[in-house]
């Protein structure tokens, strides 16, 4: 074994147990991280104008964004907040294509600025009594930390390069 595939070896472990140890939040920011990865992945492809690459990596961070954290919305008890966000995911999935058919850097970076700021208030809405409070509020429907789940955010956090 190379140590590339040693590299990545050790990574897709770390990625599984942060996962399967991970609580609704966590899993949101994970998501977040996986994206912001495949997106500085595509930009790194797309200078080096390794175009299949590129593409691999865009179609990845859109993945994550469509079917992580668009799907994690709860429409219904998040009201406008989460119709503005899910709103905010399609424009970010919409950009990464042009991105990728236009081969245009900027508009990765921003999608990765849009990325990080939501991250960014993502991280800063977890309280020191937020692990507690993790266990008495369920989390959003589609963010339940099930085992399918969290093989779910798995994949979804994997590069599949």
């Amino acid at each position: 074994m190379n140590v590339m595939n040693k590299i990545k070896s050790y990574m897709d472990v770390n990625v599984e147990t942060n996962v399967s140890s991970a609580d609704a939040h966590k899993l949101i920011l994970l998501l977040y991280q996986g994206a912001l990865l495949a997106i500085a992945s595509a930009r790194n492809h797309m200078l080096r104008k390794e175009i299949a690459l590129k593409g691999k990596s865009v179609s990845h961070a859109i993945t994550i964004i469509d079917e992580g954290l668009r799907a994690s919305l709860n429409q219904e008890a998040g009201g406008d907040l989460a119709h503005n966000l899910s709103a905010l995911y399609e424009y970010m999935s919409h950009r990464l294509l042009q991105a990728n058919l236009q081969n245009d850097p900027a508009i990765l970076d921003e999608v990765s600025g849009l990325l990080t700021d939501l991250r960014g208030a993502w991280e800063n809405i977890r309280t020191p009594n937020a692990a507690a409070a993790t266990t008495a509020a369920p989390p959003p429907a589609s963010a339940k930390t099930s085992t399918y789940g969290k093989h779910a955010a798995v994949s979804m956090i994997h590069e599949r390069a």
